[in-house]
């Protein structure tokens, strides 16, 4: 199963009222697992970034000038989620920004209930407690030491570990942001075409002869009926 990581950096809380995105950052993952592929893209959002946004994402007005609006990168940002759910920490935040972009340049909206929200997740198993995404770190003892600011694409590769633990723990393998994507993606590979095979060396019994004799003789006394009898010990 394919799924999304994505988290959004905006200039403010409400598109309805002017603001934009600046950035956009996703993780894939395939199984539960990171391929190694990602996408990450900073968004020139044609207006002013008010100082608070700059204090929260270090991005400004005058750094984001010669990235691309949205509606020249919006069919690269689709390719890559294409049909897969989008995990997204607090989803009624992200996808109406999303939403908003999308229709501006007149491409389909993103259905609100494709969104897995980990905050909603977080809130339901730990009710009354913290669920922002450092405190779901610290929960769950994962370094976010190099979180000084908030950028798209680092923190939906947090969020990603995040998410593996609220609906049940890492897997062993996952480790992001470090090994290329080939090493990735061949652990995914290779991960599909497994298929069960016979044991080359049969295993070694694990009942004594002692408990074998004292089974057959419980059987015997069943008589001819017993199901031992059709699949006897080998």
């Amino acid at each position: 199963m394919r799924e999304i990581v994505l988290d959004t950096e905006t200039t403010g809380f409400d598109p309805r009222t002017g603001d934009r995105m600046v950035e956009i950052g996703a993780v894939e993952l395939f199984n539960h697992m990171p391929t190694g592929r990602t996408f990450h893209q900073y968004i020139n959002p044609e207006r002013d970034v008010p100082q608070s946004a700059f204090e929260v994402h270090g991005l400004s007005a005058e750094f984001l000038r010669d990235y691309p609006v949205f509606r020249e990168i919006a069919l690269s940002f689709l390719d890559f989620i294409g049909d897969a759910p989008l995990v997204i920490h607090n989803a009624k935040f992200d996808v109406p920004f999303l939403n908003a972009e999308l229709e501006w340049c007149k491409h389909p909206i993103i259905p609100m209930d494709r969104a897995i929200d980990t905050l909603e997740i977080a809130r339901k198993r730990f009710p009354g407690s913290p669920a922002s995404l450092d405190a779901l770190c610290r929960r769950f003892g994962i370094d976010n030491s190099h979180r000084t600011l908030h950028g798209a694409l680092l923190d939906s590769e947090i969020l990603a570990e995040v998410y593996l633990e609220l609906i049940g723990g890492r897997q062993p393998d996952l480790v992001l942001g470090h090994g290329s994507s080939a090493q990735s993606s061949s652990r995914v590979a290779q991960a599909e075409d497994w298929r069960p095979r016979p044991r080359q060396k049969k295993l070694e019994p694990r009942i004594t002869q002692e408990e074998a004799a004292a089974h057959a003789a419980f059987v015997e006394a069943m008589g001819n009926g017993a199901i031992w009898k059709k699949f006897p010990i080998s």
